[in-house]
């Protein structure tokens, strides 16, 4: 047994971190949003009021990739955080993938807006150059940052013990839960929507993220860049029609990659990859 591989195993992730990984994530989002919930004009008056743009809720979103941090920290010190950051640089993928996430993506959304009838009857949300560059980093900032808890810690360790369909689904249903208390404050983009239709998006999107990080060797980039995708601001809202073209592309991503979803042949399982690893990915 070489040096590299004893480091490795010592650095392992173990299962029962999934609990502190859940503890944190829920713990530190729904502990700001529960204070805005329940003491809504004590936190206005120290915080200011809640607003998806607010350094609060960008604290909440973080908590994920915040959790995931703490824990690779622990077990790997910061030999393991340098592996597991290596995830970010993953970026050898079927063309296939490429093509959904370049254009596969704006066409649900497209398709999806045409079907509620608002593809161009709606304008464009941005009246200038600066707003439209403002807008997109600060959707590549916020939500994609969560793919460093939820792909990259989270869907590994299910994957330990669930086929990556079960591990996808499972996922899902803890990613939509910990977006719930949005849904409860006037002010954030989730307001608008409507819960269950969300919902049934993030078991499609966890399915279909699941899949993606497999077939990428572990990439966060890659599931990073599908989550921005998915709230890239100038693709048309086409709620809830995107939601039901997700979950058609979920079952089509499930049936054509069958053996791989429903088999441990290809599961990614380590939080903290090797050396090897990172250069084959």
């Amino acid at each position: 047994m070489t040096r590299n591989t004893t480091a490795h195993k010592a650095s392992r992730i173990q299962f029962r971190s999934f609990l502190p990984f859940l503890v944190i994530s829920f713990g530190l989002a729904w502990g700001i949003l529960g204070l805005y919930i329940i003491l809504p004009e004590r936190m206005e008056a120290v915080f200011g009021q809640l607003t998806g743009n607010h350094p609060l809720f960008f604290l909440a979103v973080y908590a994920p990739a915040i959790a995931a941090f703490i824990l690779v920290a622990r077990s790997g010190g910061l030999a393991g955080l340098q592996s597991f950051l290596g995830r970010v640089l993953l970026w050898r993928c079927s063309a296939v993938w490429y093509a959904f996430l370049v254009i596969g993506i704006p066409l649900i959304f497209i398709c999806g807006s045409a079907i509620r009838g608002n593809l161009f009857s709606e304008p464009f949300p941005f009246t200038s150059m600066q707003a439209l560059f403002v807008g997109l980093f600060i959707s590549a900032v916020k939500g994609p940052m969560e793919e460093f808890g939820w792909r990259g810690l989270a869907l590994p360790l299910l994957q330990r013990k669930f086929v990556p369909i079960w591990a996808g689904l499972i996922l899902g249903v803890i990613w939509g839960l910990w977006h719930f208390p949005a849904f409860l404050l006037s002010g954030t983009q989730q307001s608008e929507w409507s819960f269950s239709a969300f919902f049934a998006g993030c078991l499609a999107i966890s399915v279909i993220g699941t899949a993606l990080f497999n077939s990428s060797h572990g990439s966060i980039l890659l599931s990073a860049f599908f989550h921005f995708q998915l709230m890239n601001p100038i693709f048309p809202d086409a709620q809830p029609y995107d939601t039901y073209l997700l979950i058609a592309v979920a079952s089509l991503i499930v049936w054509i990659k069958r053996k791989d979803m429903f088999t441990k042949r290809s599961s990614i399982t380590e939080v903290i990859p090797n050396q090897r690893e990172l250069t084959h990915g």
